[in-house]
């Protein structure tokens, strides 16, 4: 009786359903394109080093390896093959995991040079049933320093008769010397659509009944790992009592009703404050955790951008018919204002996770999102600030360039100097960085016309300043340019006179009727620099050059 229990101990679905061949392995396609490849063509590499998060199939793919290598076929008379028979003695001691020739290990248990060496020592000596000797070290990035260094030397020229295979969750933490001798597979996460294709094999299979948005649910909180999402495919069975349902499935993941997370949301978009959080209050009340609501939140934001920039995403089989239904209802929101609410959330993340009482940190996320949804956008207050400053199209002035800076974008420098805004003008297109910040800074110009000018240099300019600038002259206007230097207190230099210049734009531009009323709504704004250029106005009808107009008061104060 004993005996007959034993015989039907239930095997865990992540073992059952273990990838027995290359082709049970989901969404590793290149992995085992290589590998064919490989074995076709006799191209076997010594090391293999297989890299992902974990329940994607690394020690699953290890043994596969170790079985496609050992080999020997029904008849005992195969080689090498992509598709080992499962039936020789071989193939079945190494997916039972007692073969004497393939060594599974756990660096996590093993980590000691001691224990490297102990293992080397059995390097040398050649398979005893089968083809190659195979060590399999799994979460090789455990071990010691000293160990990989006792590695190196026999993995970089192993015997002909042996072969590494190693697998980690944690790529970074393997020395360079140890990836460089090893041929690197990075295992991907697998897709929602292919743990759905693998979930309803095994159902079907097991003869279970299962919702399909209870599958697409156990796929979603898998987050690409298989065995993950089989595990939680077992509680789900027994916590259905042989049954998988979409309530049991969110009970048990402590999920939030999705539909109910929907409408949350669309409230949010709505800025109606009193019923996200009415809302929020139900959802709490009936289980659902503050950080998971958070991050359904982040995910429903995430789809509608997607949607918004990418249209075709509303047939992606991934999708639930709820979902597709709350793309098509909310497809209105704007690009920018999905933007925001996704930071204003992924930074609630870190709030909700240092707050005492998550409920209440979350109602206040939510309370700022709402609120900040119902503002206007930067447009629409423009646009709103136009009519109360009862500032029209015809309004907006005309820019007029009266210094420098302005003739610095001229793009059609002469090589007649004449003034120093040609000086400048000439200097930016010549690409002189250096020399047009000496001359605007450590000059003052008394006289300047076409091949003289008259200044005061600073002390502090460098030494060959002139002589630079009088080679500079004479390639580029053909001219012997007479400079006569005056060792002066040097008064204002052109930085100086631009910067004044600058100080009584700002002046002008603040007495405009639309650049006063949004001073006025903003306290504290001001007017950090102004950009000279063509500007089309709010309407997008009529384009004009905008100008700094003669100010409003006679008098200016230079100390406000």
């Amino acid at each position: 009786m004993v005996q007959d229990n034993e015989n039907k101990q239930y095997v865990a679905l992540a073992r059952k359903y273990r990838p027995q061949k290359f082709e049970d392995l989901l969404g590793q396609d290149a992995l085992v394109q290589t590998l064919t490849n490989a074995i076709k063509n006799n191209r076997l590499h010594h090391a293999y080093i297989l890299t992902g998060i974990r329940g994607v199939g690394k020690t699953t793919t290890a043994r596969l390896i170790a079985r496609a290598i050992n080999c020997i076929g029904p008849d005992g008379n195969g080689g090498p093959t992509i598709h080992p028979c499962g039936e020789c003695e071989n193939c079945k001691a190494i997916a039972a995991d007692r073969h004497i020739d393939v060594i599974e290990l756990d660096a996590a248990s093993k980590t000691g040079v001691d224990d490297m060496r102990e293992i080397l020592d059995g390097v040398r000596y050649k398979p005893t049933n089968a083809r190659y000797k195979v060590y399999i070290i799994d979460e090789v990035h455990m071990l010691s320093k000293s160990a990989f260094n006792a590695l190196l030397k026999t993995l970089e020229e192993p015997p002909a008769h042996v072969k590494f295979i190693f697998a980690t969750t944690e790529i970074r933490k393997v020395p360079v010397t140890i990836l460089s001798r090893c041929q690197r597979f990075d295992l991907q996460r697998l897709s929602i659509e292919t743990l759905m294709t693998l979930f309803n094999k095994i159902v079907k299979a097991e003869n279970i009944e299962a919702e399909e948005e209870a599958l697409q649910m156990v796929a979603r909180a898998a987050d690409g790992s298989a065995r993950d999402g089989l595990s939680m495919l077992d509680q789900a069975i027994v916590l259905g009592d042989g049954k998988i349902k979409a309530e049991t499935v969110k009970n048990m993941l402590g999920l939030a009703d999705r539909q109910q997370t929907m409408v949350l949301y669309e409230k949010l978009l709505a800025g109606d404050i009193s019923g996200v959080m009415e809302n929020l209050q139900t959802l709490y009340t009936n289980g659902s955790v503050p950080t998971v609501i958070l991050q359904d939140l982040i995910d429903i934001t995430h789809l509608l951008a997607k949607v918004k920039i990418v249209p075709a995403f509303i047939n992606d089989a991934s999708l639930s018919e709820n979902d597709r239904e709350m793309c098509k209802k909310m497809c209105d929101a704007p690009i920018n204002i999905l933007s925001k609410i996704w930071q204003m959330l992924i930074k609630g993340l870190s709030e909700i996770q240092y707050s005492t009482v998550q409920i209440d940190a979350l109602e206040m996320i939510l309370m700022r999102i709402a609120y900040s949804a119902s503002l206007p956008s930067p447009s629409d207050l423009l646009k709103e600030l136009k009519k109360k400053s009862g500032l029209n199209k015809n309004s907006v002035p005309a820019v007029a360039a009266t210094h420098p800076t302005e003739m610095l974008e001229d793009d059609n420098a002469g090589m007649i100097i004449e003034t120093t805004a040609d000086l400048l003008k000439l200097l930016t297109a010549k690409k002189q960085p250096l020399l047009l910040f000496a001359v605007k800074n450590d000059m003052s110009f008394k006289e300047f016309s076409d091949g003289r000018m008259h200044i005061a240099i600073s002390e502090k300019a460098d030494k060959n300043l002139i002589a630079n600038l009088r080679a500079f002259l004479k390639k580029e206007t053909g001219k012997n340019w007479q400079i006569d230097i005056d060792y002066e207190p040097l008064g204002e230099t052109l930085a100086l006179l631009e910067a004044k210049e600058l100080d009584k734009d700002k002046k002008n531009i603040s007495e405009y009727p639309l650049v006063k009323a949004i001073l006025s709504e903003f306290n504290g704004a001001k007017i950090e620099t102004i950009i000279r250029k063509h500007i089309e106005d709010a309407e997008n009808e009529s384009e004009t050059e905008f100008a700094v107009p003669e100010p409003v008061n006679e008098t200016y104060d230079e100390d406000n």
